[in-house]
């Protein structure tokens, strides 16, 4: 009676692995065929006819408007701007004396072909940020990203015109 209850069932596991193999499959295209102009993830902008030094002035200027400072750059690829987490981020991330930082790492992708740049940002909570060499740093997830898109699309508009 078991044998003949397997054998039944072993058709149908074929048929689940090829189902599965195929959806995995679609994913993976649909990942590799999407354009560089809205690739970036969460929170990510393009900013077009602009150069990275353009960009770079901006995003010092709107990040300043709102309290971050510049805390890194790897030019031209990207540049870091880091802002005291306040309560809610030492309350989250931290512990008693050791005060937090939210650092947005702004990374600046060139799109080939064309003069836009495409604006990826990426969040982390900074422990030990005022001591150069030991901070350390934890990614924040995904929507912490997308908090950013606003100031991007202010930096995309000032570095364009």
């Amino acid at each position: 009676m078991l044998t003949s209850a397997f054998s039944k069932n072993y058709p149908m596991h074929h048929l689940f692995r090829f189902f599965a193999t195929f959806v995995v499959l679609f994913l993976l295209a649909a990942c590799l065929a999407s354009p560089v102009a809205s690739s970036g993830g969460i929170g990510a902008v393009t900013a077009t006819n602009t150069n990275v030094d353009a960009v770079s002035a901006a995003a010092q200027a709107v990040f300043a408007q709102r309290g971050y400072t510049p805390s890194g750059s790897d030019y031209p690829d990207s540049i870091s701007f880091d802002k005291p987490a306040g309560g809610f981020g030492n309350a989250m991330w931290g512990n008693y004396g050791n005060p937090q930082t939210i650092r947005v790492k702004l990374s600046m992708v060139p799109i080939p072909g064309t003069s836009n740049i495409r604006l990826v940002p990426r969040v982390y909570s900074v422990s030990g940020a005022d001591e150069a060499g030991f901070d350390s740093d934890r990614p924040l997830m995904g929507l912490w990203n997308a908090e950013f898109g606003p100031i991007l699309k202010q930096i995309a508009a000032q570095a364009g015109s």
